[in-house]
């Protein structure tokens, strides 16, 4: 059996060049899958931003599964009823920061037919937990899971993040006006403070800009050690 176990890093620092910004919204729903309707709208309130390189947006998410209402299936038919607490929230280097902040409170947008207003927005740290989760990573329709894996961990090699533990999960696929866009989550766990600030700071993959390869931290899992 081989287990690795991460280093403690208790003077650990999260650098500050890329960061997530939090902004309020008013919308009281979307399709589930929005990802590229979100991406079109926001351009259309802020042209600037389709030549923004490093933008990240992630996909607008409500609540789970709760109090006997389930999450609708995903898909541009379904709708996503949101809460007054349900946030858009983007990672973008830090420079950006203080023109988006400025720039897109106030801004109305139509994500595919629905009016979402967006509100202010703070500034947030990227988050050293070690266990971060991609709930879209851009892949083949063809590849199973032993190569999207193999694949998933010979990319973050590139960027010193290793492949400890690893989860693949869920095969969805997100509609574009360019065709559609296979994906898998992805869950890694174990991870230093260091190779998890910098898993967020690169991603996995392409097109960040509709929420894909964006890393999030997670639940921690429970190890299962031998009896």
């Amino acid at each position: 059996m081989y287990w690795q176990e991460p280093e403690q890093e208790d003077d650990f620092r999260v650098p500050a060049d890329v960061v997530e910004l939090v902004f309020a919204i008013d919308c009281r729903a979307l399709p589930v899958d929005h990802a590229d309707a979100l991406h079109r709208a926001l351009i259309v309130a802020q042209p600037w931003l389709a030549d923004t390189a490093g933008l990240g947006i992630h996909s607008i998410h409500g609540a789970g599964s709760q109090n006997g209402w389930e999450r609708p299936p995903h898909g541009t038919d379904a709708r996503l009823q949101l809460s007054r607490r349900t946030k858009l929230r983007l990672r973008v280097p830090q420079h950006l920061s203080d023109s988006l902040l400025t720039t897109l409170p106030g801004s109305r947008i139509e994500v595919a037919g629905h009016p979402l207003t967006i509100g202010q927005g703070r500034i947030r740290s990227l988050d050293p937990n070690p266990t971060q989760f991609a709930r879209h990573v851009v892949c083949s329709a063809e590849e199973d899971e032993n190569a999207f894996l193999e694949r998933a961990a010979e990319t973050l090699a590139r960027i010193e993040v290793g492949m400890r533990k690893a989860l693949c999960g869920r095969a969805l696929t997100l509609v574009t006006a360019d065709g559609p866009l296979h994906t898998r989550s992805l869950l890694l766990a174990n991870l230093p403070a260091d190779e998890s600030i910098r898993l967020q700071q690169h991603g996995l993959g392409s097109h960040r800009h509709l929420g894909c390869g964006l890393f999030i931290a997670h639940k921690g899992i429970d190890p299962v050690r031998p009896g």
